[in-house]
């Protein structure tokens, strides 16, 4: 579904989908104690317990509340829980999550039960139009599951013991692939979602692009290519920087990804998994583009296969990934996993292996494509009021939502965030 399209929407399948999305929110908060789910660590990101929450708002005031005999759960939870939809009204100040200790996480578990329940009860009596929203609430949940591991994430990386979320050891990855350059469609080339299945608004409409002859490396940089940017002093040579990347690499002291640790001369790497000896053949990830684009500027003076390398543009990007999808006769809807017989003479955009997924920067601004125009009401404010001083990311991580690996899909974030899994693929002009 297009927020800007209707498309026929499968009663039974919805409701299956609702219910086993609710599920997964609470079976990842589960690990989770009521101090852990209420602290927040940053403005950037919110406690486990405020997303719990704020999902069960989203269905409550657009499904559920003008619903005939439907009352609210509690009065003061559309200030406490509302995120930025200014036509909602007034709401809880965002850097101020973490100071709601009450409701405690079980008074949250009761809220959520609350809507799920009223949502399962009236869905036979839904129309259309509701049903709409709620696919478009079941995809806002999934985006919430993504952003809760990656703040609970930082959360943890901010205590001295560095927990883990979860006990399983990350797999050691396999030496590299070589670089190689596979090269994408140049001329008039068409990008967007094609209206088949759920998109949200801001990747359509579909569109023509031009573009110049060009490649992408078949694989991410690794820890291993960004060690070598950091012994080469990557870090503290402001040639290399953007001028306002340079400044927040001063300002903030930042010398290396976020998330490295070095012990006893020894790097190390907090995950969810916890601290682990850092994998060197492991995609780099928690980059911020000011980074991204620093690395890229290094590598075309000191990495030989990364001659005349670039950060590449979404379009680029999205271009090539339609073409090897046209080539493998798979729908742009359908996420690449290339397995090693198809992976020969095509970029693994998806990543064959799961955990080594990483949102990959672009150079292009997050900006409306030609003739977009939000969803009216208060939904449209959902992407098209972020569409300044941020940048696309493409493809999606190991802790993205199945359904949300598409090739049209925009990521987006400010140039200097990084807990986000965000890596990089480099590009050149041919």
């Amino acid at each position: 579904m297009n927020q800007h399209s209707h498309i026929t929407v499968n009663a039974d399948d919805l409701r299956n989908r609702f219910m086993d999305c609710r599920a997964h929110s609470e079976s990842l908060c589960a690990p989770l104690s009521d101090a852990d789910a209420t602290v927040q660590s940053m403005e950037d990101a919110s406690p486990a317990k405020w997303h719990l929450a704020h999902t069960s708002w989203f269905f409550e005031t657009f499904i559920l509340r003008d619903l005939a005999g439907y009352t609210l759960f509690n009065d003061d939870y559309p200030y406490l829980f509302n995120s930025y939809y200014e036509a909602e009204g007034k709401r809880h100040s965002r850097h101020a999550r973490g100071l709601i200790t009450r409701p405690s996480l079980d008074e949250i578990s009761e809220y959520r039960h609350y809507v799920t329940q009223a949502i399962a009860e009236n869905f036979d009596d839904l129309n259309e139009d509701a049903l709409q929203l709620i696919e478009l609430g079941i995809n806002h949940e999934q985006q919430h599951q993504e952003l809760l591991l990656t703040d609970i994430l930082h959360l943890f990386s901010c205590n001295p013991l560095y927990p883990a979320y979860n006990s399983d050891k990350p797999a050691i990855t396999k030496d590299a692939a070589p670089i190689a350059w596979v090269e994408g469609p140049s001329g008039i080339s068409t990008i967007g979602h094609d209206g088949h299945g759920f998109a949200f608004d801001c990747e359509g409409p579909v569109h023509d692009i031009l573009l110049e002859p060009y490649a992408i490396a078949n694989r991410t940089i690794t820890n291993g290519e960004w060690l070598k940017f950091i012994h080469d002093g990557g870090y503290t040579r402001p040639e290399y920087w953007l001028s306002d990347g340079w400044a927040w690499v001063q300002s903030e002291q930042i010398t290396t990804p976020l998330y490295w640790v070095k012990r006893d001369d020894e790097w190390y790497e907090f995950s969810l998994q916890g601290l682990n000896p850092l994998d060197l053949n492991a995609p780099a990830t928690h980059i911020s583009l000011y980074e991204a684009d620093a690395f890229a500027s290094w590598a075309v003076q000191n990495l030989s296969e990364y001659s005349d390398a670039r950060l590449p543009t979404e379009g680029e990007w999205e271009a090539l990934v339609n073409k090897q999808c046209d080539s493998l006769n798979i729908s742009q809807t359908m996420q690449l996993s290339l397995d090693s017989d198809t992976i020969d003479g095509n970029a693994d955009f998806f990543g064959k292996n799961p955990e080594n997924r990483r949102w990959e920067w672009t150079g292009s601004a997050y900006r409306p494509y030609p003739k977009f125009r939000a969803t009216e009401g208060a939904v449209g404010e959902y992407n098209g009021k972020f569409m300044s001083g941020q940048f696309v990311l493409k493809g999606g991580s190991c802790v993205t939502p199945q359904g949300h690996l598409r090739n049209s899909y925009r990521n987006f974030f400010y140039p200097h965030q990084r807990w986000q899994f965000t890596g990089l693929r480099l590009a050149k002009y041919i």
